[in-house]
């Protein structure tokens, strides 16, 4: 699709700046370690995670918006063999694909081989908007590989899958920001997206806490599966954020990577 990298790397440098500089001006928490050292490492695992991603693409034919444009030059998939409108199709395909996100996410929790490699994710001591992209490569692997296979189950648009694609990256920045947004405009905005304050109980340090909001764009489902929690025992501003037995090295890179070997 003419264009696609441009569009996601515009969107997503805009976002990841416009969050940054908001919490930066009006943050929700103190911070509880240096900045420099946990940017300097979760946007190195970013790298990384790219590099993987761009690696894969050598061995598969297509990520996950040329897997639409295969599947609708194929004849691939459910939607490729529907006659619908093209924005219900849309509509219907981000929908499917959050929902599938929410799933994965809910899987790398209970699963313990999965729970290693997500934990990279909760390891980090303060939650910002570089906590959005602080993913283990192999997960990061693991999640593309899943996107692709059911974009060929369902044949959506590639159009739909770009917009799907912006709108998780775009959400997942704002949600992990640590932004404090006016209670009441949190209160509308939460019924509809996942906000930092709903988000930030998911990285609870307390076990019951982070088994809970697992969306990443739409807060629908969890209020729908009942793995919805309004907020964390000590509130925004008084809960523990990251894992309860760690210290200050999640802020290593080579610490980082290699968490999910380590007992």
């Amino acid at each position: 699709m003419a264009g696609e990298l441009a569009i996601r790397m515009t969107a997503f440098l805009g976002l990841f700046a416009l969050f940054a500089g908001l919490e930066a001006w009006a943050p929700r928490r103190a911070r509880a370690m240096p900045r420099r050292n946990r940017w300097t490492t979760n946007l190195s695992i970013t790298v990384i995670d790219t590099l993987t991603l761009r690696a894969m693409a050598i061995f598969l034919p297509a990520l996950a918006v040329g897997a639409a444009l295969d599947a609708h030059a194929q004849g691939w998939g459910l939607f490729n063999r529907l006659d619908w409108p093209a924005w219900l199709e849309i509509g219907l395909a981000v929908l499917i694909l959050d929902l599938a996100i929410w799933a994965q996410h809910l899987v790398t929790h209970k699963v313990p081989l999965f729970w290693r490699f997500h934990r990279v994710h909760h390891a980090d001591r303060d939650m910002d908007v570089t906590t959005a992209v602080r993913f283990h490569p192999v997960e990061i692997a693991a999640s593309m590989g899943l996107k692709i296979g059911l974009i060929y189950l369902l044949g959506p648009a590639a159009l739909a899958v770009l917009f799907f694609e912006v709108l998780l990256n775009g959400t997942a920045l704002f949600n992990h920001a640590n932004l404090a947004l006016p209670r009441g405009l949190d209160r509308v905005v939460r019924q509809v997206l996942v906000t930092p304050d709903m988000h930030r109980v998911h990285h609870s340090v307390r076990r019951e806490e982070h088994d809970s909001n697992f969306g990443f764009a739409l807060s629908v489902w969890d209020r729908l599966f009942g793995t919805y929690r309004a907020e964390a025992e000590g509130g925004p501003d008084g809960m523990r954020v990251g894992l309860e037995w760690q210290d200050d090295r999640p802020a290593k890179l080579g610490w980082s990577l290699w968490l999910p070997f380590r007992r």
